[in-house]
C-alpha cells in the first residue's frame, strides 16, 4: 500500500499483505497509515485528535455501524490473554448484540481511551466497568431512538442481537444510528455488574458462558499477522549493540572504542549514535544482523556484581532500611508461650520474562510528530514516559499503535525495543527504522524478575493452631522506570522505583492467626547487587507464597496433622474453605501426615498442597510429583487448580489462564534462574536459561469457582502464586527433606537430598 492514504483509525485487517508481511503506506507527512473499511463515526476514532478521549462520553467507547456491528474501544491490549473475549462479552451483554456482531479495536494512542496497563490481571476489573457504563448508556440512547422511530414506548421494547422490536415493528441499531455519534455523556464513569442501568445479572445471557475466543481462528490459519511482519516502504532494519549480557543496575552498556570500519564490507550497513547508544542499519535484515555481529566495540566491564552464586549473602550483608508493613497481637510473646517454633530460610533467583518472539517495533520520528508500533502493554505509558524520555520529546506529539507480538506477562522488552526503533529513526532524520531484537538482546538484558530472600518463623500451640507468625523479606529496589535505550541516549542520572513487602501473601486473608509481623528489608539501588528487575507474573507474590506456604506445611507436620486438614483448622472464612475444598476434592486428596509412607526406591512420589491469594482473587493448587533421587530432577505430573475470581465473566478464558499460568510457574519452579558472573549476565539463550520442556509439563485440571454475587477480580495470574510451594511441599511428602531454594533445579536436589543422607 503506498501514496497517499486518507487518515482512518489503523487496523491490522485493512494492512494490505503482501510477500508474507503487512505493508503500511505513508502520507506526505511521512506518517505510516492504513484505514479500516470506512466506519470511524468522528474524528474521535480517525486518529486526528490526540488522545485520551474523553472516558464519560458514549462515543469513546462504542461506535455503532450501519451492517448493525459495533466496535468497542476498551484502552486494553491483547497478550494472548483472552480478555478481549471477556470486554467484549461485557458490552454485548449491555447492548443485546451477540459476540459476532462486536468487533475489539486494539490500542491507539490516538483512539483508544486510557484505562490503564494490560497487567496486575486487571483488563476485567478496570476496563470492564468503564466500558459497561458506555454500553449500557448506548442502549439507553438507542432504546429512545427506537421508541420513537417504532411509536412505542421504551417500557414495550425488546432487542436481541441488535435488532429492536416493538409494536409488531422492527429496526436495528444500525438503521438508528449506524456510523453517526452518540455525542451523549455515559450515565456513570463505570458500572459495576447488575448497577442499574446495567442489566442484572440474573438476566445474564452471554455474560458467564465461554463462547470460543474471537482470536483464535485467523491465528491457528495463519492469516493473522504480528508485529514483526509489519513492513514500511522506505524502511531500515535496525538492530541494537550491546554486550550479550547486562552488568549491575547503573554498568549500562557505555562503548569505550567503536571501529565502524569493521562493518564497512556490509552493504549499506552504518552504524547509528546517540549518546551511549549503538545501533546498526541495513537495507536487508541479515545484513543488518551481520553488521550487529561484526562491529567492533570495547566495553566498559566494570565488576559490580556478587556473581549468581553469592546473591543472597550479598543480599544478607546490605545495610537495609527496615519498616514493618504488618503488626498484630504480641508476635514475641506468642512464639515465647507456643509449644513448638519454627524458622528457616528461603531463597528464590532472579528470573526473565523469555518470551518466546523477540520484542520488534517500527518508528517513524518527525522533529515534530513521531508513529511508534510495537506490542507494548500500555500506549500511553510508552508514548508520555518511555518514549518521551528516549527522543526528548512531548509525549502528544507521538502516536503508539498496539499490533499484536509475542505474549509475556509484565514488563518485559518491548517498550525497549519501541525506544531504539524511535531513537534510530530520529537520528537518521525520520526514515523508518523496524527494529527486532536477538535472543540475547531480549534475554541478557530483560527487566527480570527480583530476586528474593525470606526469613520466616511460625509457632502452634499444643492444639495444632498457629499462633504466630513473623516474615522477612529483603526488597529489591524497582528499576524498570526507565527503559535501558534511555538509560544510553539521555546520560541523565538513572531512576528507580521503590520495592514493597510481599504483604498480600502475609495479611492473613488464608488464616486465623492472632500475632503476626511483616517486615521489609529495603535495599538500597547504590549498593544492592541489582539487576534491571520489574513485575513479571505476580510479582514477588510467587515467591513470598514458596516460603509462606511451606512454613504452614512445616507446621502441620510438627502438629502431626495433613496438610489440608491443618489449614482448614486455621479458617474461618467459606470462600477459602471452599476454594481449597475444590482442589483437594478434584484431586480426590486422601488425608495423612505428609512423609509418613517414605520409599526406598530411586524414583519416589509425592503430593503436596498450597493456597494464595492474587488481584483479589482465591486459589489453591494440588501438585502431584515424581522425584528421581539418583538425577535429581521433579517431574510434576499433575496439577489440580482451583480459583475463585468471583463473577467470571468468561470461564473459559478462567479456564485457559488457569491452565497456562500453572504451566508457567512449573517450569519458574523447577529450571528458570537468571545466571551473571561479577560482571555480566550469563542467561542469553535457551540453554544457559532452560524453560520447561513439553515432554515434562503437566496435566492441568482447572477448576473456576463462579460467584455471580462477587464483583469480578483477577485471572490471570493467581493459580501461578502456589505452584511452587505446592511442588515444594510435594517434594517433602515423597523425600522427607525441605528444599527451600528455587528453582528447585536437579542440582539443588541432589545437594539437598545428599545433607539429609538420602539416597
Amino acid at each position: 500500500m503506498t501514496g497517499l492514504l486518507h487518515e482512518r483509525e489503523l487496523s491490522r485487517k485493512s494492512f494490505l499483505k503482501a510477500g508474507g508481511a503487512l505493508v503500511v503506506g505513508l502520507s506526505a507527512s511521512g506518517t505510516a497509515q492504513a484505514y479500516d473499511d470506512p466506519k470511524a463515526a468522528s474524528p474521535l476514532h480517525t486518529g486526528l485528535v490526540k488522545g485520551p478521549p474523553d472516558p464519560r462520553q458514549i462515543d469513546t467507547w462504542i461506535a455503532v455501524h450501519a451492517d448493525n456491528t459495533a466496535s468497542i474501544y476498551t484502552g486494553r491490549v491483547d497478550l494472548g490473554q483472552g480478555s478481549p473475549n471477556g470486554l467484549l462479552m461485557i458490552a454485548g451483554e449491555e447492548l443485546d448484540m451477540d459476540l459476532s456482531q462486536l468487533r475489539w479495536i486494539e490500542a491507539d494512542s490516538n483512539v483508544t481511551p486510557d484505562t490503564g496497563n494490560t497487567t496486575g490481571s486487571s483488563s476485567i476489573t478496570r476496563a470492564g466497568p468503564p466500558v459497561r457504563a458506555g454500553a449500557a448508556s448506548a442502549k439507553q440512547a438507542l432504546l429512545k431512538l427506537a421508541s420513537a422511530a417504532l411509536g412505542v414506548p421504551v417500557a414495550g421494547l425488546s432487542v436481541r442481537s441488535g435488532v429492536v422490536s416493538g409494536g409488531g415493528k422492527t429496526v436495528t441499531y444500525g438503521q438508528l444510528i449506524g456510523d453517526k455519534v452518540f455525542n451523549l455523556p455515559t450515565v456513570a464513569a463505570t458500572l459495576n455488574p447488575g448497577q442499574s442501568p446495567a442489566k442484572p445479572v440474573s438476566q445474564y445471557a452471554l455474560v458467564g458462558t465461554s463462547p470460543p475466543r474471537v482470536d483464535i481462528p485467523d491465528k491457528v490459519t495463519g492469516k493473522f499477522v504480528y508485529i514483526h511482519n509489519v513492513r514500511v516502504p522506505g524502511m531500515l532494519h535496525g538492530r541494537v549493540v550491546r554486550p550479550q549480557g547486562q552488568g549491575g543496575y547503573g554498568t549500562g552498556a557505555k562503548p569505550l572504542s567503536i571501529d565502524e570500519g569493521s562493518i564497512r564490507h556490509i552493504p549499506g550497513a552504518r552504524v547509528v549514535r546517540k549518546g551511549d547508544f549503538v545501533g546498526v542499519v541495513a537495507p536487508r535484515e541479515y545484513d543488518a544482523i551481520q553488521a550487529a555481529s561484526q562491529l567492533k566495540v570495547k566495553w566498559d566491564d566494570t565488576a559490580k556484581l556478587p556473581g549468581s552464586g553469592n546473591l543472597f549473602g550479598a543480599m544478607r550483608a546490605v545495610k537495609t532500611t527496615d519498616v514493618v508493613n504488618v503488626q498484630t497481637g504480641d508476635v514475641g510473646a506468642a512464639f515465647a508461650k507456643a509449644a513448638k517454633v519454627l524458622s528457616a530460610s528461603y531463597t528464590y533467583d532472579y528470573q526473565m520474562h523469555g518470551p518466546i518472539g523477540p520484542p520488534a517495533a517500527i518508528a517513524i520520528v518527525k522533529p515534530d510528530n513521531a508513529l511508534v508500533m510495537t506490542n507494548t502493554q500500555g500506549v500511553y505509558r510508552l508514548r508520555d514516559q518511555y518514549l518521551a524520555d528516549a527522543l526528548g520529546m512531548d509525549g502528544r506529539l507521538i502516536r503508539v499503535i498496539y499490533v499484536e507480538g509475542a505474549s509475556a506477562f509484565g514488563h518485559c522488552e518491548t517498550d525497549d525495543a519501541a525506544c531504539a526503533a524511535a531513537v534510530m529513526s530520529q537520528v537518521l532524520g525520520g526514515t523508518p527504522v523496524r527494529v527486532q531484537f536477538m535472543r540475547w538482546d531480549d534475554n541478557g538484558w530483560d527487566n527480570y524478575g527480583p530476586a528474593q530472600l525470606n526469613d520466616v518463623r511460625g509457632a502452634i500451640d499444643a492444639g495444632g493452631k498457629i499462633v504466630a507468625m513473623d516474615y522477612t523479606s529483603w526488597v529489591m529496589p524497582g528499576t524498570n522506570s526507565q527503559e535501558t535505550t534511555s538509560e544510553q541516549t539521555r546520560l541523565g542520572p538513572l531512576k528507580s522505583g521503590n520495592g514493597s513487602a510481599n504483604t498480600s501473601i502475609t495479611n492473613g486473608r488464608q488464616y486465623v492467626i492472632p500475632n503476626r509481623r511483616v517486615t521489609s528489608k529495603s535495599m538500597p539501588l547504590s549498593s544492592s547487587p541489582v539487576l534491571k528487575t520489574a513485575p513479571l507474573r505476580a510479582p514477588g507474590d510467587l515467591q513470598a507464597c514458596f516460603a509462606y506456604e511451606q512454613m504452614i506445611d512445616e507446621l502441620a507436620y510438627a502438629a502431626n496433622m495433613d496438610p489440608v486438614a491443618f489449614r482448614l483448622a486455621q479458617m474461618n472464612d467459606q470462600r477459602w474453605v471452599d476454594i481449597l475444598t475444590a482442589a483437594t476434592k478434584a484431586a480426590n486428596w486422601k488425608p495423612k501426615v505428609a512423609a509418613s509412607s517414605l520409599s526406598q526406591e530411586t524414583v519416589v512420589t509425592g503430593r503436596g498442597v498450597a493456597l494464595a491469594p492474587r488481584s483479589s482473587s482465591l486459589s489453591a493448587v494440588v501438585a502431584d510429583v515424581e522425584v528421581n533421587k539418583k538425577t535429581g530432577k521433579i517431574v510434576v505430573k499433575h496439577m489440580y487448580a482451583s480459583q475463585d475470581s468471583g463473577l467470571a465473566v468468561y470461564p473459559g478464558g478462567v479456564e485457559s489462564q488457569i491452565v497456562g499460568g500453572v504451566i508457567q510457574s512449573v517450569s519458574r519452579s523447577l529450571s528458570e534462574a537468571v545466571t551473571f558472573t561479577r560482571t555480566r549476565v550469563t542467561s542469553i539463550d535457551w540453554v544457559t536459561y532452560p524453560l520447561l520442556r513439553f515432554k515434562d509439563h503437566p496435566a492441568v485440571t482447572a477448576i473456576v469457582v463462579q460467584r455471580p454475587d462477587v464483583l469480578p477480580s483477577g485471572g490471570g495470574e493467581p493459580p501461578a502464586v502456589p505452584t511452587p510451594a505446592a511442588i515444594a511441599n510435594a517434594f517433602f511428602d515423597a523425600t522427607g527433606v525441605r528444599i527451600r531454594q528455587a528453582p528447585m533445579t536437579p542440582a539443588r536436589v541432589r545437594a539437598v537430598l545428599k545433607a539429609a543422607g538420602v539416597s
